[in-house]
């Protein structure tokens, strides 16, 4: 009997996330998938055909029968949607660089500072969760225009004279990224950097390593299972970021998520903006699956 209920509260502990995956993942996917072989139609909802169960069996598969691949064609045709997708790449990699390059050093010395104020310094990396990411990105357009405060201090300073263009400029999309995903590269590395043996620098210096040569064979190489999952949690979303680039990237600031939000609300096309939302879905899932299986090939390996 005891087996019995532990193997029936195993599957249940694995059936649970599978079953969330698929009712608020999956699901809402296919919805977005089968718009996006739709055409556009003057019509709520905006497209057709429109399924609906009243119209049996019969009528389900006809309407079936309608869709088609032309969205998809038409964004190979445009070179908005492809100029869109590359320019957030590469934004969305530049910032998760520089989100890691500042992130680094603030998890190290979290790591490395006493136990007893570890937890202190961890509340004051999450503190700005505490305040609405809309009012944060607002913030900076103060921060970041002529008459703001930096240029005020840098005015103030005699650093310059005339006041920096920032606002409205791809540097401001990098500025507003790193800063509201820093806590998400800051945790996961500070969580492998805590659990690392200190043992191994001390044997590392022991044997002749410098300690800028003990970081790069020893400290980094183990931290990097949290270099990669702060990359992930900050580079995947920031490829659909749309507030940041619309707040203080201006009109000419061009990323797949301002291009998305045109689609759906100003131009009313949910058809191609579906087929926008699922391409942009398959370039951040596909790396991400290739990623699972070559960590799992090698750990096997290591067994």
């Amino acid at each position: 009997m005891g087996k019995l209920t532990s193997g029936l509260y195993n599957r249940l502990v694995i059936t649970i996330p599978y079953a969330w995956l698929l009712l608020f993942f999956l699901a809402p996917f296919f919805i977005v998938f089968r718009i996006s072989l739709s055409t556009t139609a003057i019509a709520m909802p905006p497209y057709e055909p429109v399924f609906s169960l009243a119209d049996g069996w019969a009528g389900l598969w006809s309407k079936i029968g309608e869709l088609s691949f032309d969205n998809y064609a038409y964004l190979t045709d445009d070179a908005l949607y492809f100029n869109a997708y590359i320019s957030s790449v590469v934004i969305a990699g530049i910032s998760t660089f520089l989100t890691l390059l500042i992130a680094y050093p603030i998890a190290y010395g979290m790591a490395q500072a006493p136990r007893t104020i570890r937890p202190t310094l961890v509340m004051l990396v999450i503190l700005p969760f505490w305040t609405s990411f809309l009012i944060r990105v607002y913030s900076w357009i103060a921060i970041l225009k002529p008459e703001g405060l930096l240029n005020q201090l840098l005015q103030s300073l005699h650093i310059i004279d005339s006041p920096l263009i920032i606002l409205n400029t791809t540097t401001a999309v990098y500025i507003g990224i790193v800063y509201s995903y820093l806590p998400f590269m800051v945790l996961p590395l500070y969580s492998a950097l805590e659990k690392m043996d200190g043992t191994l620098i001390e044997a590392a210096q022991d044997l002749g390593c410098t300690p800028i040569r003990a970081f790069w064979r020893v400290t980094f190489p183990l931290s990097i299972p949290g270099v990669v999952a702060g990359c992930m949690l900050v580079f995947i979303p920031a490829v659909g970021e749309f507030v940041i680039p619309d707040l203080l990237g201006g009109s000419q600031t061009l990323m797949i998520g301002k291009t998305l939000w045109n689609e759906f609300n100003a131009n009313r096309d949910w058809p191609v903006s579906s087929a926008v939302a699922t391409i942009l879905l398959m370039i951040l899932v596909i790396p991400i699956v290739f990623f699972q299986n070559a960590q799992a090939k090698a750990e096997e390996r290591g067994k």
